[in-house]
């Protein structure tokens, strides 16, 4: 559900960028209360494992079309609202500017639609609400799959709006709703499940992670060392080696505009549009997580066919683990900085 500029006009763009760096900022203040030096390694690796999970686009039956995680339940539930969204940001930011998978002027559109409703409308009014009365399997797992399934519909509404807003005459609302919200009950439904097996497995394996998020609380002393090398390995796993599994088909939102105006990408206009994207050119040395001008060796007489799958794609792999590392780092030293503030404030208190 990553925006492309060319559904943006400027100001809906530029409005969007100003809302996220106002849920940003406010992140950053809140979350120093529940910051500690075990949350800043978790913030880094969750930021990892979303964004090789990001990128392995599984199939919806029947639709010729296909949805991948979004992943910012699974960040709320396991971080917080605020570490949360503040890592979804690290992750869009890293895809952005490297991968230009998503529009610079859509950044702040992608950002608000896959964070804020999951971290600050879907996790609190209903998980929270959900598992308030004591945490089980039962609980965890309907909360969880509710919550996801909500956040992403609030976030695929949002789409709509926000191109009914930029003046999109090529996709007119009504059909446009029409197509994004089922889709993406589909996509939502298997995101859920996928988040509600991951948190539970979580909150077995150390359930004190899950409910010191839920309290606002620091994680303090409790070890989490075998959290983060299993999350990190599957991190690595998936990055490099299930993205080849990923599939071919448009996801939801591409369908949607395909199955609207005809076409699964709006040309963009002249003007802030071609420079974000000049810019944007230059600054990405992995496009659509592939080398850049990587040539597909088709044999001249062979007929037409589809792609192969698994697609074994090296670029894929360094885009998965190379991406995963920055994500981690940008994730983990936005942790870490607002930890060094929360400690320099304190000091200056005394």
């Amino acid at each position: 559900m990553h925006m492309a500029d060319a559904l943006l006009s400027p100001g809906v763009g530029g409005t969007m960028w100003a809302a996220t760096a106002g849920v940003a900022a406010y992140s950053i203040k809140k979350v120093q209360n529940d910051i500690d030096e075990q949350k800043i390694p978790l913030m880094g690796v969750m930021g990892a494992f979303v964004f090789a999970a990001q990128m392995i686009n599984f199939t919806i039956p029947a639709t010729g079309s296909s949805g991948h995680l979004g992943g910012g339940m699974l960040l709320a539930i396991l971080l917080g609202p605020y570490a949360g969204f503040l890592t979804m940001a690290s992750i869009l930011v890293i895809q952005a500017l490297f991968f230009a998978d998503g529009g610079l002027l859509a950044l702040g559109s992608n950002i608000f639609n896959l964070g804020f409703y999951t971290c600050f409308i879907a996790y609190p009014l209903i998980y929270k609400r959900i598992i308030r009365k004591g945490y089980s399997t039962g609980r965890i797992f309907t909360g969880t799959l509710l919550a996801s399934i909500i956040g992403l519909q609030l976030g695929a509404f949002s789409v709509v709006l926000q191109t009914l807003f930029s003046g999109k005459t090529e996709l007119p609302f009504g059909t446009f709703v029409m197509l994004m919200q089922p889709i993406h009950l589909a996509i939502g439904v298997v995101e859920g499940l996928v988040t509600a097996a991951v948190v539970g497995f979580i909150w077995k394996a150390r359930p004190e992670i899950i409910e010191k998020a839920a309290a606002g609380e620091a994680l303090g002393g409790i070890s989490i060392k075998k959290v983060l090398a299993g999350l990190a390995i599957v991190a690595v796993i998936t990055g490099g080696i299930f993205s080849w599994f990923a599939s071919a088909y448009p996801d939801g939102l591409e369908w949607s505009m395909l199955n609207t105006s005809g076409k699964e990408e709006l040309e963009a206009p002249d003007g802030i549009h071609q420079t974000l994207s000049s810019i944007q050119e230059k600054i990405a040395f992995l496009p659509d997580y592939s080398f850049k001008n990587q040539e597909q060796k088709v044999s001249a007489d062979a007929p037409e066919t589809e792609e192969a799958w698994p697609a074994v794609n090296v670029g894929t792999s360094v885009s998965g683990l190379v991406g995963g590392v920055m994500t981690l780092l940008l994730a983990a030293i936005t942790g870490f900085s607002i930890y060094v503030i929360k400690k320099r404030e304190k000091a200056s208190a005394v």
